[in-house]
C-alpha cells in the first residue's frame, strides 16, 4: 500500500471521528436557540370524574392508590429530584411534594358536563408556563433533545406528561412541540416529525434536564 493511499485512509478515518465527536444537532432542535420558547409545568395525570358508589381506581400494589403505577413508582422513587413537577393536591397528605404550591389549583377531577376553563397543552392541564429568554438554557435544550444519544428504547408503554416544550423558529412558522414525562421516561414531539430513533430519556439526559427544570422552576416557588 503507497503512502497516498495510507494518507487517504487516515483523511476518511479522521474525518469519520471528527463527525462523530462534533455530531450535529437534529432538525427542528438546531434552531432552538434563536427561537421563541415558552416552557409548560403540565399536571401530568387528571382523577377520573367520581362515580357514585364506585371504589376508587388504583392499581393493585402500585403503592398509591389513585395513580397509575407508573407515576406511583416514580413518586416513590423519589420523582428524580422533581418534587416540583408534581401535580400540587394529587398526592396523599404528608407525602414530598402533596401540599399545594402558591398559586396553583390542586388536581381535581373533572365533572361531567362541566365547563373546564383551564388552559391546555395538548391535552394536558397548564399548571405554570414561562418563556425562555436565556440563549444559554435554549442551547443546553437543543444539546439534549438534538443529539440521538440522549434517547434509548428504555420507557414504559404511557405518557403522563409533567413538561411541555414550544418553540417557534421564526415570523410564520408553526411551533414544534414537545412533550417530557419523566413518569414514563420518554418524550413525544407535536407538529413535527422526531428526528431520533428512539424516544426514551437516557438517565443522563435526565439529569441534564432536572438542572434545567431547576432553573426553570425553583423548587418551592
Amino acid at each position: 500500500m503507497n503512502r497516498s493511499t495510507i494518507g487517504s485512509f487516515a483523511a476518511v478515518a479522521l474525518a469519520a471521528f471528527a463527525t462523530g465527536a462534533c455530531a450535529k444537532t437534529a432538525a427542528p432542535f438546531d434552531t432552538l436557540k434563536t427561537a421563541n420558547l415558552t416552557a409548560y409545568r403540565l399536571q401530568n395525570y387528571e382523577p377520573p370524574a367520581p362515580v357514585p358508589g364506585a371504589p376508587i381506581p388504583g392499581a393493585p400494589g402500585a403503592g398509591i392508590p389513585g395513580l397509575p403505577p407508573e407515576i406511583s413508582q416514580w413518586v416513590q422513587g423519589g420523582a428524580g429530584g422533581l418534587q416540583q413537577l408534581l401535580p400540587p393536591g394529587l398526592l396523599p397528605p404528608g407525602m414530598f411534594g402533596g401540599q399545594q404550591q402558591p398559586g396553583q389549583q390542586p388536581a381535581t377531577p373533572q365533572l361531567p358536563g362541566v365547563p373546564d376553563p383551564t388552559p391546555r397543552f395538548h391535552g394536558f392541564r397548564i399548571l405554570q408556563q414561562t418563556p425562555v429568554l436565556d440563549p444559554d438554557l435554549k442551547e443546553e435544550l437543543a444539546e439534549i433533545l438534538g443529539k440521538e444519544k440522549n434517547f434509548d428504547s428504555k420507557h414504559a408503554n404511557c405518557l403522563y406528561a409533567e413538561m411541555g416544550l414550544s418553540f417557534v423558529p421564526g415570523p410564520g412558522a408553526i411551533a414544534n412541540d414537545v412533550l417530557i414525562s419523566y413518569s414514563c421516561n420518554q418524550v413525544a414531539a407535536r407538529n413535527f416529525a422526531w428526528p431520533h430513533k428512539d424516544t426514551g430519556l437516557t438517565p443522563s439526559a435526565v439529569e441534564d434536564l432536572s438542572k434545567i427544570v431547576a432553573q426553570l422552576w425553583p423548587p418551592g416557588t
